[in-house]
């Protein structure tokens, strides 16, 4: 395990950010992609398990030069992050955290930053969920499984310009042509309409949804008629229940009760 020789503290947007510098005489792990020595990278780690969150915090610290993590207990405060901060260079993203769904928190990162690359990482490492994260546009998957080394492996792999997966998993086995075409179709959501549907699929109504978003109710509704054309449906709860199709489940508050 490498050890860290320089560690500071200091203030990344207003969170405590841990900058590290790994020690210059120890060798790279087989498998882990030379990053530039000089580059300060800057990373988010949003998972809500404190614990989790340290554990990638000195993979990542093990690995880089130089680095500043911040992290993120909720999806809100990931995206604050996102939006307060320049230049984030990856978002280690948990699939289950508060104020988020399933696969829609990617959904939206993947929108709203495209030029940020996101590995998600998760407790649910069903093949099925991976290839999904990665047809939604993730650049790896990590699961809360796997060893300190092929984490660093990862991040090290993502951080270089390319993609990672646990090597067992085929990502060439597809899915039917109806999910498939449901998972285009809910690719062309903006930011906005991923934040909606969520709400949606919690069963909130347009006046909740508005005071939240801190937009109106005529805008809640355009919304959902974009949401709701966009995915070939013709009412809400249809919308949830075609969301839910793909999520494996994550998404589990029951349509019934959503506002027709």
């Amino acid at each position: 395990m490498f050890s860290v020789c320089q560690c500071e503290t200091k203030r990344f947007d207003g969170s405590t950010i841990v900058v590290v510098a790994r020690c210059p005489a120890l060798p790279l792990l087989s498998g882990v992609v030379r990053l530039n020595e000089n580059v300060q990278y800057r990373l988010v780690i949003a998972d809500d398990h404190p614990l989790f969150r340290g554990a990638l915090r000195e993979s990542v610290s093990g690995l880089l030069e130089r680095v500043e993590v911040a992290e993120a207990g909720t999806f809100d405060d990931a995206v604050a992050l996102l939006e307060k901060g320049s230049d984030v260079d990856l978002v280690l993203l948990d699939l289950a955290m508060p104020g988020v769904r399933g696969f829609s928190g990617l959904m939206y990162m993947r929108a709203q930053y495209p030029s940020v690359p996101v590995i998600v990482v998760s407790a649910n490492d069903d093949p099925a969920t991976i290839r999904r994260c990665m047809e939604f546009g993730a650049s790896g998957f990590i699961p809360k499984t796997l060893g300190v080394d092929e984490m660093r492996m990862a991040v090290s792999r993502v951080l270089g310009g390319g993609v990672w997966t646990p090597p067992d998993v085929d990502l060439g086995a597809g899915s039917d042509a109806e999910i498939a075409e449901l998972m285009s179709r809910l690719a062309t959501l903006t930011p906005q309409q991923v934040r909606v549907l969520m709400m949606l699929s919690e069963g909130l109504l347009n006046k909740q949804i508005a005071f939240q978003l801190g937009v109106s109710e005529a805008t809640v509704k355009a919304h959902v008629s974009a949401i709701l054309q966009k995915l070939g449906v013709e009412s809400r709860t249809q919308a949830v229940i075609a969301a839910a199709r793909i999520e494996s489940g994550q998404w589990s508050q029951a349509a019934a009760g959503v506002e027709g």
